[in-house]
């Protein structure tokens, strides 16, 4: 048997997606040049992190890194899934990070998996764990996801920049494959739900934040809940901290949502930074409002999803049978852009993008590349 080449590619920018499309694809690949020219070069504990991650739900996967980290030559292997696996995500990066491929992969595993991931729950730069609950569970129902076992339980929270969360996720396994959608009428939003949060903090601060944003989306809307999920002792995790995650359901299904956390920064290289930080938290009353306002500027930008979930619709469209799918996003967010470059890079898939003038809204088509679960058992 030949040699099978590598896919060369360069820089750090979407390692997660390369290394997620390459599992998928059955691509090996060799990323060379990563932060060559940083004050601290190559792979951040993040990225090693979730490596180790595909190494244990992977079989036959291989990872091989350079002393300086620049260079790195990954091999995937089949995604065995499988109960009762536990991973530390560690505190640079949140759990949201490792959840989007994870939860990709698991349906295309040997087994079901199950796996408790342990870490930050909630901060500012990930999606929250409430919004993997709330919004990317139901969009995977949407492309024929089976949601018995699917499922995201919050065990404990921590944030920034001492962690200490936990959470399970469940992924079913795909029995063949996923289905095509034609999703292009976001209708209309018929109620706002939500989560408040706050670890080794009063729970007063949760009130102030419902106060603020239902003080904006009252004005609107009757229909609006938004729960509080006041942590204490072992489920606070180890540092102190406080946000909101907030869903807008509209009348034809859509989930739109927007998340944020408040806590001290991690602090990386600089203490400066972190010191800085300490001195002005953003006040509880200020985070309801802003996202508030920013659940509102994602629901008129219009689409099924927000702009956050854009690259997770497009490698589900992509993923799906050699059949149409069609769907409807507001302003393509660079991610998403970065997304359909790599789609068409691994899986071959290239997507129709025709803007629609009228509403300011983008509809995109692409025929899939037809993945199939081939590691499940066939009994």
């Amino acid at each position: 048997m030949g040699k099978i080449s590598s896919m060369k590619l360069k820089g750090s920018q979407n390692l997660r997606l390369r290394l997620l499309l390459s599992t998928l694809s059955s691509t090996p690949i060799l990323i060379e040049d990563i932060r060559a020219d940083a004050t601290w070069p190559g792979l951040r504990p993040h990225e090693v992190s979730f490596l180790r991650l595909l190494e244990k739900i992977s079989d036959d996967c291989v990872v091989e890194i350079n002393e300086t980290g620049t260079k790195l030559k990954y091999k995937p292997g089949n995604v065995m899934g499988g109960k009762h696996v536990v991973h530390d995500c560690g505190v640079s990066r949140s759990i949201g990070y490792f959840l989007e491929p994870l939860i990709v992969l698991g349906l295309f595993g040997k087994k079901p998996l199950s796996i408790r991931l342990r870490g930050i729950t909630n901060d500012s730069k990930d999606p929250s764990v409430d919004t993997f609950r709330s919004t990317t569970l139901p969009i995977l129902k949407r492309f024929g996801v089976n949601p018995e076992g699917l499922e995201l339980k919050i065990e404990s929270r921590g944030v920034a920049p001492g962690g200490g969360g936990e959470v399970v996720l469940s992924v079913p396994i795909l029995q063949d494959s996923l289905r095509a959608v034609t999703w292009i009428d976001e209708g209309m939003v018929k109620r706002i739900r939500g989560v408040t949060f706050s670890t080794r903090v009063s729970v007063q601060f949760e009130n102030t934040m419902i106060h603020a944003a239902r003080g904006i989306f009252n004005r609107l809307l009757p229909d609006v809940h938004i729960f509080t999920d006041h942590k204490a002792g072992p489920l606070a995790g180890k540092s102190p901290g406080y946000g909101i995650s907030l869903v807008a359901e509209t009348t034809s299904g859509c989930f739109i949502s927007a998340d944020n956390a408040v806590c001290y920064a991690q602090g990386e290289e600089e203490a400066e930074i972190e010191d800085e930080e300490k001195k002005d938290l953003i006040p509880p009353e200020d985070i309801g409002k802003q996202m508030a306002g920013i659940l509102l500027g994602e629901i008129e930008q219009g689409g099924v999803v927000d702009s956050t979930h854009q690259g997770l619709l497009f490698l589900l469209c992509a993923l799906c049978p050699q059949d149409v799918s069609k769907v409807r996003v507001g302003k393509l967010s660079p991610y998403g852009i970065g997304v359909l470059r790599h789609i068409r890079d691994f899986l071959g898939v290239k997507f129709v993008i025709k803007p629609d003038p009228l509403t300011e809204t983008v509809i995109l088509k692409c025929v899939g590349c037809g993945l199939k679960n081939l590691s499940r058992k066939v009994s």
